[in-house]
């Protein structure tokens, strides 16, 4: 008797949402309404390496900043047109969303808390000429449970570690009509 009243409410809370995390009232975004609002003051940037036309940045991020416009601002900075990069350090809060195909839209996520960024990773690529950040990332609660997505803000808290590399030659993005979003094309040359 005990252990088929125990499963049902082992499962539920395998199920239940990290506090913290704010779902509660669903959240749509469309792709164009995705550009970062926010800045990175405290963000610095130390070139690692340059070989054979590729370049190395570690940018690091403090308190405060919002890494993800913090990225936008280093690619325009440093004239970044294609690179690759991976991350790890800890948030107060930020965004984070999930593509539905279906209905062209992010579905937002909030983060409310402070969670550790066990996984972020992205690319930089041209988009009518500008500088695009494509970024997702895993973040870990207190009580171990994951969650993911795109990053639509980040909120660093105490820091923020982002490894850069910058490829010499030019990667665009281009709209696809099929889902909405600018996606990378390499094919595409200007």
């Amino acid at each position: 008797m005990k252990s088929s009243f125990l499963f049902p409410l082992l499962i539920s809370a395998g199920l239940a949402a990290p506090s913290g995390l704010c779902p509660a009232q669903e959240s749509w975004i469309a792709p164009a309404q995705t550009a970062p609002h926010g800045a990175a003051p405290g963000m610095k940037v130390q070139l690692l390496g340059e070989s054979w036309g590729q370049k190395t940045y570690a940018v690091i991020f403090h308190t405060g900043d919002d890494a993800y416009s913090g990225l936008y601002e280093f690619a325009r900075q440093y004239h970044v047109t294609a690179a690759h990069f991976t991350a790890i350090g800890a948030l107060r809060g930020g965004r984070i969303a999930w593509f539905d195909p279906s209905r062209k839209m992010y579905r937002q996520t909030t983060l409310n808390q402070q969670v550790e960024v066990l996984s972020m990773v992205g690319d930089f690529a041209l988009s009518d000429g500008k500088p695009a950040v494509h970024a997702h990332m895993v973040v870990g609660f207190p009580d171990g449970a994951t969650r993911g997505g795109h990053v639509l803000e980040a909120d660093v808290c105490p820091t923020l570690e982002v490894m850069v590399t910058v490829e010499p030659d030019a990667m665009h993005r281009v709209p696809d009509a099929t889902t909405g979003l600018t996606l990378i094309d390499p094919q595409t040359a200007k």
